[in-house]
């Protein structure tokens, strides 16, 4: 299962066996994926206190909870990448029961509406949910409590709704809608709505001045499946985060999925340390950035949190009320297995020619007084300042037609890149995003005269 290194295996489970024993939590598993697949797990612990010491595994269930926000919003964008609506769209055009007008799609999968955090009726306290008959109503008898985009605001109304699209939309329940374009094609099998009745962690709370743990209910959400129902394994986790990591087409294009990762709203002001993309946290820890999110019910705190530059993801599931930050174990094992045992750099592999049109391109450009590299990888013309970053990916560029190209990632994306030639056909000069690069250096006051 794994190719990570004996003694990287013997601190990854270290890490788990601290987390259980210091957060007194019955039972947990930690788990590492990366190069596609689940790479490594452990469990600590109890799956089931009348059978004390037997530790869940990578096939035990937990309840993930709110991790079950990040499928809903994929299949949201999938509905989007067909047409059938857009992120600008009102809540209205979609429910036209809907009494709160002009939240859209957008706002809604960023936590961004200003609309309260659950619905009506103090549904946790009485542990009683709404029905889908019941959601759209009670989402008109609650309150927006604050302006769209003001400040972040998270909202499990909000993800019911949004599964209330995905409803109306693709003609079928919520579940049947991410089991057919999610579960089904990434092989989630056990990735279901509440427990399926297989291995699973009991869920425990244990009190803060004693140590004997109490079972927790299970709950049926019933219209809120869509914000937190789902049950899961690190097994599926890790077929669900190297998604995330790498997309597949049949799911979801790599461009939209990079989208979702983009900054919509940030969470934390004080330090920038968490903001939300569509549907996605995005934690940052130094100079490494996370996507993922957690999750909570009774008896269970989940996370899954992946570095997507390196396609290493890591699973915290606890089976406890109150456990330790799990997305703090999460990134600590993909921190650890990054340190202490990378992969090895993919093989350099040599491109097999230039085209005609790029020969007297390649090479060093100024513009705005600065240079800029422009080369050739794999018969594509790409642009990148030596000044910088390693991590900084190049601008890369696309052939429109004769000494015309389009920005399609990296710097100045979207913008065009037009080649002037002499009449011996050599080029003069460049024009980026209207900007004039030059072979030689030139001040603004130079480009006139």
């Amino acid at each position: 299962m794994t190719d990570i290194s004996a003694p990287t295996q013997v601190a990854l489970s270290r890490i788990v066996a601290e987390r259980q024993s210091k957060g007194r939590v019955p039972g947990v598993v930690g788990a590492v994926a990366r190069a596609g697949s689940l790479a490594w797990s452990q469990g600590a612990g109890s799956a089931d206190l009348d059978s004390p010491g037997v530790p869940p595994t990578a096939d035990s269930q937990f309840l993930i909870a709110s991790q079950s926000k990040t499928l809903t919003a994929v299949t949201i964008m999938a509905l989007r990448d067909e047409g059938k609506l857009s992120l600008d769209d009102p809540i209205e055009k979609l429910i036209p029961d809907s009494t709160h007008d002009g939240i859209t799609v957008r706002q809604m999968l960023s936590h961004a509406s200003g609309m309260q955090r659950e619905p009506v009726g103090d549904v946790w306290d009485l542990m009683k949910f709404p029905s889908r008959e019941e959601l759209v109503p009670g989402w008109n008898a609650a309150e927006r409590i604050g302006r769209p985009h003001h400040r972040f605001h998270y909202s499990n109304l909000v993800f019911s709704l949004l599964g209330e699209i995905v409803a109306r939309l693709d003609g079928r329940s919520w579940y049947d809608a991410v089991k057919a374009r999610i579960l089904d094609p990434l092989e989630m099998r056990r990735t279901t709505v509440g427990m399926d009745g297989g291995p699973a962690q009991t869920g425990y709370y244990v009190p803060p001045f004693s140590d004997v743990p109490v079972r927790e209910p299970l709950l049926d959400l019933g219209a809120m499946d869509a914000c937190g129902g789902l049950a899961s394994t690190a097994e599926d986790l890790a077929k669900w985060a190297m998604f995330v990591a790498n997309p597949v087409d049949e799911v979801l294009s790599k461009d939209t999925l990079d989208e979702m990762c983009q900054v919509q709203i940030m969470a934390d002001v004080d330090r920038w340390q968490l903001a939300f993309g569509l549907g996605f946290m995005l934690l940052r820890r130094g100079d490494r950035l996370f996507v993922g999110h957690d999750g909570g019910m009774p008896g269970h705190i989940t996370s899954t949190f992946v570095d997507r530059s390196s396609g290493t993801a890591g699973i915290a599931l606890f089976g406890a009320t109150s456990s330790p930050a799990p997305s703090a174990l999460a990134t600590d094992l993909i921190i650890k297995v990054l340190e202490d045992d990378p992969l090895p750099p993919e093989a350099w592999v040599p491109g097999t020619a230039v085209p005609d049109e790029l020969s007297g391109v390649l090479g060093t450009w100024f513009t705005e007084g600065s240079p800029f590299n422009f080369s050739v990888k794999n018969g594509v013309l790409e642009a990148k300042s030596p000044a910088a970053a390693e991590y900084q990916s190049p601008a890369v560029f696309e052939r429109l037609s004769e000494d015309t190209y389009r920005t399609v990632s990296g710097r100045e994306t979207g913008e065009l890149l037009r080649i002037t030639r002499d009449p011996a056909g050599h080029p003069t000069k460049l024009h980026w995003a209207t900007y004039l690069c030059t072979r030689q250096p030139l001040s603004f006051g130079e480009l006139t005269t």
